[in-house]
């Protein structure tokens, strides 16, 4: 089964800050990771902990030094991008606001 995969509005506003480059690469990715179990554990894709300081979303994409946090709605198919950031050693730098890990 394949899954509908939805930006919302602030993810969007991520991508837009991006390099073109870094664009093609998360939207090929997030085709290639998240179109089929996107709720299995690789090693670009990961289960957050939601005891850590920083979690945003209950799933990481990795993509080099690009992060993408999502959701999934199991029963709509559906795979919700919440936030699209860049890591930089210890933090993760979303929106042009930064985040210590």
């Amino acid at each position: 089964m394949a899954y509908r995969i939805f930006l919302e509005d602030e993810a969007l506003e991520h991508l837009r800050g991006l390099s073109a480059g870094q664009r093609v690469r998360v939207s090929e990715s997030l085709r290639s990771q998240l179109l089929h179990e996107p709720t299995e554990p690789t090693r670009n894709r990961k289960r957050m902990d939601p005891d850590r300081r920083f979690y945003v979303a209950p799933w990481e994409l990795r993509i080099g030094k690009l992060r993408v946090y999502y959701a999934v709605m199991e029963e709509a198919a559906l795979v919700v991008v919440i936030k699209i950031g860049i890591k930089d050693r210890d933090r993760v730098i979303i929106g042009g606001e930064s985040f210590e890990l």
